[in-house]
């Protein structure tokens, strides 16, 4: 449910900029009411059997997001911009504490709310997220995010969508 509601989500653009903290900013929809907490990357390096090389990437965010019609109370999404590796997953590094992120397509997220809950707490506490992934065509990424504003953001998305 949760990928179905994702993926909709995804195909969706907004203009609807309701607030900007630092380097996030919040958005929010009306039908299905959503609102979402968003930043891009502040360093991105991409490598290939360990050399770094230029590669074509759609757009990278980092995202939470709160649709409450579908239950979605804070659900943490990663797109890295092209196809993940399949069967790959996604690491996500807070701080030295390292998560699991599930991937299919372009998307990534946690296996459940309570990952979810927990990436959540280790964002708000930490000063950057560092994403590490494998793109379908072997291609190493790694996209680093500031997390100055994200407390504030996902605060007032949360706040907008309750």
């Amino acid at each position: 449910m949760v990928l179905a509601t994702t993926g909709a989500w995804a195909q969706q653009t907004s203009d609807n900029q309701v607030a900007a903290n630092t380097d996030w900013s919040v958005f929010e929809d009306a039908d299905p009411k959503e609102c979402w907490a968003v930043s891009s990357p502040k360093e991105t390096v991409n490598t290939r059997d360990g050399r770094v090389v230029a590669v074509q990437r759609g757009e990278i965010l980092l995202m939470t997001f709160y649709r409450p019609a579908a239950g979605v109370n804070g659900q943490v999404t990663f797109t890295g911009g092209y196809p993940f590796a399949s069967g790959s997953t996604v690491n996500l590094d807070i701080g030295g504490t390292q998560f699991e992120l599930f991937t299919e397509g372009e998307w990534a997220w946690p296996a459940s709310a309570e990952d979810d809950a927990r990436i959540i707490t280790a964002l708000k506490g930490g000063s950057s997220a560092i994403l590490t992934a494998r793109s379908s065509r072997g291609t190493v990424t790694k996209d680093t995010f500031s997390l100055l504003g994200y407390t504030a953001a996902t605060d007032e998305a949360a706040r907008r969508c309750q």
